[in-house]
């Protein structure tokens, strides 16, 4: 392998000028010139490129922190898509009357003219609730009225509600 140099003339008049005046200095000059130069030198080192290399890696491993922690939390929370539900095969009566039974709702349907009416005498609030909620996200059977009365106990109602398809 072969090195070429190339020859700069501004440097060699640099290295020149600078071999000059270092020869005309005393050796106590010498020693506290040098002295200077590597204190200069271990500063620049220290606050031009260890103390900025050293702050760019706690912020980029706390990026890395925060973003493990985002990713942790959103593995954890799980997929945003559900699965789709089953639809509820069957007459508007049969439908209302399994719903109803599979969240504990003792309820009486009867079939109308427009569709199904449904007498729930004494249920919890929320499980009634859950039982429409059920109804709309599993049929084609919507509330066309709903009438509830509180019950003697708190969270306690009777209803009667009208579904059609």
């Amino acid at each position: 392998m072969k090195v070429i140099l190339a020859r700069m003339p501004a440097l060699d008049a640099a290295l020149i000028r600078f071999d000059t005046w270092w020869s005309g200095l005393s050796r106590r000059e010498r020693i506290l010139v040098g002295s200077l130069g590597t204190l200069l030198a271990v500063l620049v080192l220290t606050y031009g490129v260890i103390k900025p290399l050293q702050s760019a890696r706690a912020d980029a491993l706390a990026d890395i922190r925060t973003y493990e922690t985002l990713n942790a939390r959103t593995l954890a929370a799980g997929t945003l898509s559900r699965a789709p539900t089953p639809r509820r095969q069957g007459a508007p009566l049969e439908i209302a009357s399994t719903s109803a039974a599979a969240l504990g709702l003792a309820a009486t349907p009867e079939a109308t003219s427009g569709g199904v009416r449904v007498t729930v005498a004494d249920a919890n609030y929320d499980n009634l609730m859950a039982w429409l909620a059920d109804l709309v996200a599993t049929s084609d059977l919507r509330a066309t009225r709903v009438a509830i009365q509180r019950g003697k106990a708190p969270g306690r109602v009777s209803a009667v509600v009208d579904l059609a398809p």
